[in-house]
């Protein structure tokens, strides 16, 4: 077995009493040590011609240079070399699919027959990526972001059908104060995963600037180093509560240290309890996670009697924004063609809503669910519908339609009734002309334009004139349009009438004949 290598205090005792005289066996009984040891550092430092005043004078470095020299591994051999230059090429093959180390190693003996066999190889490669894999220690702000993740072990619970159903495991921690999130549901699919982003920020009781995740199907479509794309579902999700969504780069566990130690954490705390509780749903698998997330959550520290939730309340709670009246509603999204008709069609129900007319032919994204219809173009709202059980096929709003089909809706939601009123708030004499226009034919709704027409020559000519030609033409049996339109336009409207004229005394003349002529 080879002799351990003394320390640099062990060697300057070594010296100085040899420099006295002292003799190597006693030497060696003093230190602890074996003689052949002694005898070797002496050798050493002899060899180098360093006598022993010298050899205290010089500083460690010389010193260590001189008398460990043989006991370093010799690093200049061809051998090292080429596997130096191997490991380097393997640190950054490692993360390709498919690559292990059993591949590499036979790589690496294709090339260098007399390398190192595998056992050998593979420990010497886990201290050459130990010495290149460095760790940062990160400051975090309060309040700035959380750290999200599904829990590798699932938990369960038995149904009473006596089926063992498995759940996964949300887990999210504030890196700042440490406090942690713990949510059972039955997968990760979209459902559920806006359920735990629900619970979460219901449970911190405000909103962060940012939710870090990592690359799950759920969340991202696309993992990128620097640009990844995330599902239709966080946009939404980043819409509603006002904050956003980041990933972590892919294969980089450490970019959410947190977490990965939160669930670590949650396995000790919380799953390890568990064991002795017998759930028989998942509401009541969560009431239990609840209890033991509360106590883990209000444990104070190792060597520090704060808590979790103490530093959060103290430091972070302040920070946060608030929350909106109404968790999420998960919606669907499609995307479709805007129709010539500017109507656009949901799958579930198959009914139509409208949206401005000016996007024909664009195409659109619709989110959707039981109670609204949002329609995006260019990630901007362009039309909202509320729904009901109670709506009819074609939902039309009538900012959305242009000027000439306004018109039409007006003209076909006409009634005599609703022209009558209009009439009336003008004066009594347009309400006569309006009811004789309407009954001037069998149907009344032939004459709806005419009438209407006939009450908006308000706009034009005024209430008062309008009245007063309606008034000049009330002895008409059958009055027009035409009719009231030029005596508005010839001014006779402002002409007065014989019945408002003075009653006169009429002069006495040879023309007059009394009332006794005819008798």
């Amino acid at each position: 077995m080879s002799q351990k290598t003394i320390e640099m205090s062990q060697l300057k005792q070594i010296q100085q009493p040899r420099q006295h005289g002292v003799a190597i066996k006693e030497i060696a009984r003093r230190m602890g040590i074996s003689k052949n040891t002694v005898k070797k550092y002496l050798q050493r430092t002899q060899s180098a011609s360093l006598p022993g005043e010298e050899a205290i004078e010089i500083t460690d470095n010389q010193l260590a240079t001189i008398a460990f020299e043989k006991a370093k591994t010799p690093v200049g051999n061809q051998r090292d070399q080429n596997l130096m230059e191997h490991f380097e090429y393997a640190r950054t093959e490692l993360h390709k699919t498919g690559v292990n180390r059993q591949i590499l190693w036979m790589e690496y003996l294709e090339k260098y027959p007399d390398g190192y066999k595998y056992s050998q190889y593979c420990n010497l490669l886990k201290k050459f990526l130990n010495s290149k894999d460095y760790a940062f220690h990160q400051e975090y702000k309060p309040g700035e972001f959380a750290q999200i993740d599904f829990a590798g072990k699932a938990l369960s619970y038995v149904n009473h059908l006596k089926e063992i159903i498995k759940c996964q495991v949300f887990v999210a921690c504030l890196p700042y104060s440490g406090l942690i999130f713990c949510f059972a549901v039955h997968s990760q699919k979209t459902q559920d995963f806006v359920t735990c982003i629900n619970e979460l920020v219901k449970y911190i009781g405000g909103l962060l600037r940012t939710y870090v995740c990592d690359n799950l199907k759920t969340a991202v479509t696309k993992s990128d180093l620097y640009e990844p794309v995330f599902t239709e579902i966080c946009y939404q999700l980043s819409d509603h509560y006002h904050t956003t969504f980041s990933a972590t780069r892919p294969a980089r566990p450490r970019d959410k240290s947190s977490v990965e130690k939160a669930v670590g954490i949650v396995y000790t705390n919380i799953y390890a309890p568990l064991r002795k509780k017998n759930p028989g749903s998942l509401e009541e698998l969560n009431i239990y996670i609840a209890e033991f997330l509360k106590v883990l959550n209000h444990k104070p520290f190792k060597g520090d009697p704060q808590s979790r939730m103490e530093l959060f309340l103290r430091d972070e709670d302040p920070l946060l924004g608030a929350l909106p009246p109404t968790p999420y509603l998960l919606k669907k999204c499609k995307k479709v063609t805007v129709q010539r008709n500017y109507f656009i069609q949901l799958p579930d129900n198959k009914h139509y809503y409208s949206v401005p007319y000016q996007h024909v032919g664009h195409k659109v994204m619709v989110h959707f669910n039981q109670r609204t219809v949002e329609v995006y173009y260019s990630y901007e709202r362009i039309a909202f519908h509320v729904r009901s059980s109670t709506e009819p096929k074609y939902n039309r709003i009538h900012e959305h339609m242009p000027g000439n089909h306004q018109h039409m809706v007006e003209v076909q939601g006409w009634t005599t009734e609703e022209l009558l009123q209009r009439a009336q708030r003008v004066g009594p004499y347009t309400l006569q002309a309006a009811e004789r226009i309407i009954h001037s034919s069998f149907y009344p709704e032939q004459n709806y334009k005419a009438c209407n027409a006939m009450i908006r020559l308000q706009n034009k000519y005024s209430r008062l004139r309008l009245e007063a030609a309606c008034r000049r033409a009330a002895n008409v049996t059958r009055p027009t349009l035409k009719l009231i339109t030029n005596i508005l336009l010839n001014g006779m409207d402002k002409q007065p009438l014989l019945l408002d004229l003075d009653d006169e005394k009429i002069p006495e003349h040879l023309n007059i004949r009394g009332s006794g002529y005819y008798h």
